[in-house]
């Protein structure tokens, strides 16, 4: 059984009286402990797709299966449930609360969880451990350089244990050697604790260190041939 299975899934959009596939026909499974790598241009179909795994949007036609089961008949209050404790998102944007601490950052997930403050606090600096920034943890955001951010998101999409990690542009906003020792991070929670970790990038740098690659070209699924064809990606990779 894979953990993720995508059968024939279509999201549209309405723009004005136009219909827009944001993505179209899909078909795809992602098995437990994989690293994958979602590539595309900019409208492709990424982010649509890594919001229909994560349990944020719902497809407009095709089933979505997590761990061999449907989630097409699930309400919004039993998603969140299952988003809640199933997936950890990481974000290009950080998205960390600026008026708290990192550490009341990393341990917000397990107060919406009715965890006490105190064990709440313990996971999130033994997070902020495993991250190397645990000398951070009284220090706002505002106070961190780019790279200290998202090792603070990543803690934080952590803390709450989940079995997917996913990762929208997580190296976007920072520069090369930032974003590799991000990467870096990514590998090693991995190899060590068997995380299934799925990358949208649009960095041929990025995708190349995942044991997978998942092309997407105006909402559909490709092969690296058919993309390579769309000159988004160069033809050495």
């Amino acid at each position: 059984m894979s953990l993720i299975t995508l059968d024939n899934i279509t999201r549209t959009y309405k723009i004005g009286k136009n219909k827009v596939h944001a993505l179209e026909n899909a078909n795809l499974t992602i098995g437990f402990s994989e690293l994958t790598a979602i590539m595309g241009a900019s409208g492709s179909g990424k982010s649509t797709l890594l919001n229909i795994i994560g349990l944020l949007d719902k497809p407009t036609s095709g089933t979505y299966f997590l761990e061999g089961k449907s989630t097409s008949h699930l309400n919004e209050n039993e998603l969140a449930e299952l988003r809640n404790h199933k997936v950890g998102f990481v974000f290009q944007a950080f998205f960390l609360l600026p008026k708290l601490s990192i550490e009341q950052n990393v341990a917000l997930p397990l107060l919406y969880r009715n965890i006490n403050y105190q064990n709440a606090r313990l996971k999130a600096r033994e997070h902020l451990d495993q991250v190397g920034i645990l000398h951070l943890a009284a220090n706002k955001p505002n106070q961190l350089s780019g790279g200290e951010r998202q090792r603070a998101a990543i803690a934080r999409a952590l803390v709450g244990n989940p079995e997917i990690l996913l990762a929208d542009e997580p190296t976007g906003a920072l520069d090369s050697k930032t974003g590799q020792a991000i990467m870096d991070l990514f590998m090693d929670l991995h190899k060590n604790q068997e995380r299934t970790i799925i990358i949208v990038t649009h960095d041929p740098a990025i995708s190349e260190q995942c044991a997978r690659t998942i092309y997407l070209s105006d909402g559909k699924i490709v092969s690296k041939d058919e993309y390579k064809m769309t000159g988004h990606v160069p033809h050495e990779i």
